[in-house]
């Protein structure tokens, strides 16, 4: 059948990927010139599989109280009068418990991990190249509090058999040589191996001209103004250059997807939590890292791609503002140059971009109360790390088949 893509971000095309692969015909439609051009584009560049929890944690409302008084807070509120915003908020502090907490964390680690199945598989497949390293992913700890916080993550790890290592500060630099002149500043780590790196945009680029070649169209530069709506049914959109039509609809398109969804009776809790990342230039290798570091004090990640150091993190919960504050940066410099001081900040190329996150954590995958309408979005700081996963899920759901892990608690109607 015809399937219509909506959002050409790393969750659209590999959508669009497995799409294909099951025998669909597929048109991707997305407002920007190319493929992952918005929150796909400067990304982390982690695929974190193993590190991979809920920002809604028991202890998180008292953590951020503290946060906001921060100068490198890794958490920014700009409260607004935004009836979203507020239910938003309101969902994820109810999440902040051990029980919800291990549920989300549970789901999250399950889609994760059928996330790194299917990337391997699709690299073997393709020979895709996207500066990718395999060498893990290390959560450095620089107070003993953060270090024994770790155990309810060590406790998830194993039960649902990702492997991790705890690491004192010797381990850490044996994971990260360059670690070795920030000594005094750490007191151990996680490290989880099966993580890897990448370029989240070169990486869609790619797919996207593979499945171009393969026959999927993709439609650039239009804007997709509603959902056509049948008898119940999803049939098309309406876009700016006229109308679209086909046997299924798959929204993709991150923090914009509620409003989409809304006049069809949907509700869909995704809401923009902002990003920033930086760039740099390696000009001391000896000094950068190897693979990828997360300073918990910041909730930073540190990324190797390629000759370049990407680092990314913070979350800035104020509406779909786009700006690029300076202090935001500031804080990424002075993560970076604590820990890897082996790149040129003159050169460093500044970006931010809106993350689209529910608040359980947990992405919305699935079909919806509309027939032939399915979402794919609200992936947060996990779209990367979730995307092969995600789309080989839902193409499995589209299509009818029964996928290979359990999607009943992933689709919008877990919120009720």
């Amino acid at each position: 059948m015809k399937v219509l893509v909506l959002g050409g971000g790393i969750i659209g095309v590999t959508s669009a990927w497995y799409l294909a692969k099951a025998g669909h015909e597929v048109v991707v439609v997305d407002r920007q010139a190319g493929p992952a051009l918005e929150t796909s584009f400067a990304n982390a560049g982690e695929v974190s599989f193993g590190y991979c929890s809920p920002w809604a944690a028991p202890g998180i409302p008292m953590k951020a109280i503290k946060w906001l008084m921060m100068e490198h807070a890794p958490l920014i509120l700009r409260p607004k009068l935004d009836r979203a915003m507020l239910s938003w908020l309101t969902r994820m502090l109810a999440n902040c418990n051990a029980k919800s907490y291990a549920v989300n964390k549970s789901r999250m680690l399950r889609l994760s991990d059928y996330s790194r199945i299917s990337l391997a598989e699709l690299r073997r497949e393709t020979n895709i190249a996207y500066d990718q390293r395999m060498q893990g992913t290390l959560q450095l700890f620089r107070t003993e509090a953060q270090l024994d916080a770790s155990a309810k993550d060590v406790k998830a790890l194993a039960a649902d058999g990702i492997p991790y290592e705890v690491l004192d500060p010797a381990g850490c630099i044996r994971a990260e040589p360059a670690l070795a002149h920030a000594r005094d500043k750490i007191v151990g780590g996680l490290l989880t191996p099966k993580d890897e790196t990448g370029d989240c945009f070169q990486f869609a680029g790619a797919l996207a001209g593979i499945l171009a070649g393969r026959g999927v169209e993709f439609r650039w530069g239009l804007t997709v103004r509603r959902i056509l709506e049948e008898n119940g049914r999803a049939v098309g959109v309406e876009t700016d250059a006229g109308e679209i039509r086909a046997d299924a609809v798959v929204v993709a398109m991150g923090s914009y997807s509620p409003e989409l969804v809304r006049p069809h009776g949907i509700d869909l809790p995704v809401y923009p939590v902002k990003g920033y990342s930086l760039t740099i230039p390696i000009v001391d290798a000896s000094r950068a890292p190897e693979s990828t570091v997360m300073d918990e004090s910041y909730k930073i990640a540190i990324t190797r791609l390629g000759t370049r150091i990407r680092v990314g993190g913070m979350a800035e919960i104020s509406g779909f503002t786009n700006d690029r504050s300076e202090r935001r940066r500031r804080t990424l410099e002075h993560s970076v140059t604590d820990l890897f001081p082996g790149g040129d900040l003159s050169q460093a190329s500044f970006w931010s971009g809106l993350r689209p996150m529910t608040p359980d954590g947990t992405p919305v995958i699935g079909g919806t109360k509309l027939k032939g309408l399915f979402l794919n979005t609200g992936h947060g700081t996990l779209g990367w790390t979730m995307s092969t996963g995600s789309g080989r899920l839902l193409a499995d759901l589209v299509s009818g088949q029964q996928p290979d892990i359990d999607p009943r608690d992933l689709a919008v109607a877990r919120y009720g």
